[in-house]
Formats: structure tokens, sequence, C-alpha cells
């Protein structure tokens, strides 16, 4: 069926064959029961990407000039502890806190069914029946031929020294290091997160950010395509630097949207992995800057990461260690211009800077 027929049906003017002019309805009402393609509208399953742009006017505006000016700075750390102290640490934490799960072999028995009757049989997974099944504990040592070098594994987890990891090694209890022969990936993934936890403790303590001559440039946030799917993980906003925000949860859809109505804000920023901090634990990208209006808060400037708990009981180790790394560098860059904090929510913000 052609699209002039469709055409043709809609204002009446149908043409049909000279022999058949008698009974042209009939015709056109048989033809009508043939599957009509214009009925149905197909379905434009990208109508709803979207690609978010920088909007180059708002990267003039003097409150997004005053905040990139205070926050691009980019810095160094120094950062000096007491070895011994850190390997006496570990090893209290190594030797109170150390749980390795043991492998398990598991034995799962089957039989094949007495009469295949198609291969959909054998699709729909009905060809074969799981009978019992068993589990047992691998109690010798199961790493065979395979050699690990557990100093170098634990040096790639933490950042420190041989020597460091092999006297944190050497005085661990004889049944916690003897975890390592029953599991040795999961030994090595759990001893280097505690050493790391002793260590971020360690470095909070004693670390110094400076600032540095470079900065970044506003060209990270045009580098990197940002896309997204509306009402999936995109929205339009209005006081973004973006005219889209794509967002990585619902928390952030929620904080990203009161950002927006909130009148006392001027322009915020959803941060890209670009702008990081360097920290002795790893790089850190905080989630958001925003700048408020004058005279309306106590705090103007403000980067805040949010979370679903800010209590320090929950934010331990590395992920602390990165929080207060933020700190001492947007405090020293900043001469304390910028605030930076952890927050749950929108309403915690204000309550900070009100």
């Amino acid at each position: 069926m052609t699209d002039k027929y469709y055409a043709d049906k809609a204002s009446g003017s149908v043409q049909v064959a000279e022999e058949v002019k008698d009974c042209a309805a009939s015709v056109v009402q048989v033809l009508s029961t043939i599957y009509d393609s214009h009925a149905v509208a197909v379905e434009n399953a990208h109508e709803t990407n979207v690609e978010a742009h920088v909007d180059q006017e708002k990267l003039k505006k003097r409150e997004f000039l005053a905040l990139w000016g205070k926050i691009s700075q980019k810095s160094f750390y120094t950062v000096s502890f007491d070895t011994q102290d850190l390997i006496r640490r570990a090893i209290d934490k190594l030797n109170g806190h150390l749980e390795v799960p043991r492998i398990f072999v598991k034995k799962e028995y089957g039989e094949q069914a007495a009469q295949l009757q198609s291969k959909d049989q054998l699709l729909q997974g009905q060809g074969f029946r799981q009978g019992k099944t068993d589990q047992e504990a691998a109690d010798s040592a199961v790493l065979g031929s395979v050699r690990y070098d557990l100093v170098g594994k634990l040096v790639e987890e933490t950042g420190l020294t041989r020597a460091t990891i092999a006297a944190i090694l050497q005085g661990m209890a004889p049944q916690k290091f003897a975890m390592f022969r029953l599991n040795p990936e999961g030994f090595i993934l759990r001893a280097g997160k505690i050493i790391n936890n002793e260590k971020a403790t360690a470095i909070i303590q004693h670390i110094a950010y400076n600032k540095l001559d470079a900065a970044y440039d506003t060209d990270i946030f045009t580098v990197a395509t940002l896309r997204g799917k509306l009402g999936q993980n995109a929205m339009p906003v209005d006081r973004s630097i973006y005219d889209y925000l794509i967002y990585d949860s619902d928390g952030e859809r929620r904080f990203a949207d009161q950002l927006d109505r909130n009148e006392k804000v001027a322009l915020y920023i959803k941060l890209p992995k670009a702008f990081f901090i360097s920290t002795p634990v790893g790089k850190y990208s905080p989630d958001w800057a925003i700048a408020f209006h004058e005279g309306e808060v106590r705090h103007v400037y403000f980067v805040a990461e949010t979370k679903g708990s800010n209590d320090t009981l929950e934010l331990r180790g590395v992920e602390n260690a990165k929080i207060e790394c933020a700190r001492a560098h947007f405090a020293a860059i900043s001469n304390s211009g910028v605030t930076y904090d952890v927050v749950e929510s929108f309403d915690q913000l204000l309550e900070l800077v009100i």
C-alpha cells in the first residue's frame, strides 16, 4: 500500500480499475483490512536522549568567575608520620580484626532427562534436572604450585615500602598469618584494606597542603561529552553552568533540584571527574561547587560532598582521609575563603551557610 493510496483514502478519492468501479466502496473496505503501517506511530527510542552543553555566557558571570578563582588552584601535599608507629598500629589491627573467608568447594549433581523431545527443551534448561548439592571447606593449602609475591602485592595495595610491609607481616600473630595459605587473594585484599585504613588515619594527623602556581582551566567542563536520558539520569536546569544535569543517583537529582529552585543560590557546578585533589590515598573529586548570593549567607562559596551519612563513624579509613585532605586543600588554596563539608541533604547545606 502506497502513501498515495492512504492520502486518496483520507480524501475519499481512491481510484479503482474500471471493472470494479461498481463496487469501489467494497474494494476500499477490503483494502482497509490490510495492515496499515500509518496507523501505528513508530516510537523514537532516542527522543528523550540529551547532551549537556556549557552555557558560555554563564562562564563570564561574576559569580562563576569569583567561585572558579577560589577553587581552581592546584596544590601539593607533604606528609610525614612515624613509620614505626604505623607498623605497630597495623599489626594490632590485623591481629585483632583480620578475618579471611575460607575457600569452599561447591558440588552440584544433576542428571539428564530420560528423553529429549526438542531443542527448545534444552534451551529452556529442561534437559537436565538438578539433584543434590554439597560443599566442603578446603582445609588444606590451596596454593598448589602458584607463587605469590605477598610483600609485593601488599606494596601495590598500600603504597608503602617493602621494608614496612615486611615488618608488618613479621609482626602478625602466626594464626592470622596462616590465613594466607588457605585464601591468598582474600588475605591480600582484606589485609591491604586494614593497612590502608591505618595509613589513612596517620595521614590525617600529619598532612599539609600548599598552593601551586598551576590551576585548572575551564576546558575541563567541555572536554568530556555528557549524555543522558530525560527522566532516567538527566534533567533540565537553570542555575548550573550546563543546560542539563547528568546525575548518578536519585539523591543527586533531588539535591540538584533544590539547588536549582532556591533563590539564595546564584550558580552551581556538578564538578567533573577531571577536577580532582591529589591525596596520599588516591585522587579525590568533590561533588559540587556552589556560589550563593552575597549578603544572604555566611559562606558564599561552598564545595559540597553529598553522602547518605556524614557521621564520622560511617566515614572511616581511606574515605575519611580523602575528606580531611579536601578540607586542608581548600583551606590552603583559598585562605579559608571556600567552605568545604560533607552534607546529607540540601537542608543541611543551608544550615551550614545561613
